[in-house]
């Protein structure tokens, strides 16, 4: 056990702080501390006692070696390195550990996966999707197109509150990462469906609950706040209509959105500044989605490029 407690303990604290300080989803507080958690299991079962302040850079190296050994995606290992480089950073700033042993260690390599990207006509469908004239049908509906609207991420969009929007400008203020606040657009598709939402579909919702107007943008059928995993439910239950097989996800949105404002000649950063991005090399990415899809239409449609697959 650790000298200043116990190793469960600063977990507790670390994760008391994500939440409560930072602000984190619970997808990343969930994630985050499981990692930790099996980190410390695996220092009481190699170098019982274990100490937070022994740790030294060869035990990380030696975790991520069996989690490879384990056949862990090289992708997984990564997210557990962050995870344990975060907390070491935050064990350093409480005078837990004299350095980070975390940050020297780095990641197994692995080939960057390009994110997948619907094709306008999909998205079109998938938008289009939600029908009927009943209020889940009006909300959903304005979740998908303000999701394609302003790219941001599931948890930014059910904490938003009424009070975020200014309809003058349309412009959303976004709570983003880090609990730093962006400024996101959203064009006339995106204000018409909000408008049809919030004219009569969420009074109705609301008035299914029991509880206070709170505020929130977005309500489930109980009139309360809608969660990240909600929203996921919603896209699932219009997949179908993209009759590819592919089944999207709220950052298949957000991928879309980025990829084709380049496709139509967006700069980078304006691109980074509405994705919420903190380095520009985040971004980048897409541009590489990009460059891959014009190599695909010009396969498709340029004649000499079909002469020489032919041959």
């Amino acid at each position: 056990m650790d000298s200043s407690g116990n190793l469960y303990r600063w977990i507790d604290a670390f994760a008391a702080d994500l939440r409560h300080r930072r602000r984190a989803s619970e997808n990343t507080l969930r994630g985050y501390t499981r990692d930790i958690v099996q980190f410390a299991e695996f220092l009481e079962r190699e170098y019982s006692p274990a100490k937070w302040r022994e740790v030294q850079p060869a035990s990380v190296r030696a975790f991520l070696a069996e989690l490879h050994r384990l056949a862990m995606s090289p992708r997984s290992i990564e997210r557990k390195l962050a995870a344990l480089r975060a907390f070491f950073k935050y064990l350093q700033q409480h005078g837990i550990v004299p350095s980070n042993p975390a940050q020297a260690v780095h990641a197994p390599r692995h080939d960057q996966q390009l994110p997948k990207v619907l094709a306008q006509q999909e998205v079109d469908r998938l938008l289009t999707a939600p029908s009927g004239d009943d209020p889940l049908s009006a909300r959903d509906r304005a979740i998908l197109e303000l999701l394609y609207a302003t790219g941001m991420r599931v948890g930014e969009l059910t904490k938003l509150r009424l009070q975020d929007i200014d309809w003058n400008q349309n412009v959303i203020q976004v709570l983003g990462k880090g609990n730093k606040a962006r400024l996101v657009l959203f064009g006339r598709a995106a204000q018409e469906a909000l408008s049809e939402y919030l004219s009569h579909a969420r009074s109705q919702l609301l008035a299914r609950g029991k509880t206070q107007d709170e505020g929130w943008l977005f309500l489930n059928g109980r009139g309360t706040r809608l969660t990240d995993r909600s929203v996921r439910r919603v896209i699932d239950r219009y997949a179908p209509e993209l009759k590819s097989g592919f089944k999207p996800t709220p950052h298949s949105l957000r991928h879309s959105f980025a990829t084709h404002l380049l496709d139509s000649g967006a700069d980078l950063r304006t691109v980074q500044e509405l994705l919420g991005h903190a380095n520009l090399t985040t971004t980048q990415i897409y541009t590489h989605v990009s460059r891959e899809r014009l190599k695909e239409v010009y396969q498709k449609a340029h004649p000499r490029a079909k002469e020489q697959e032919e041959h």
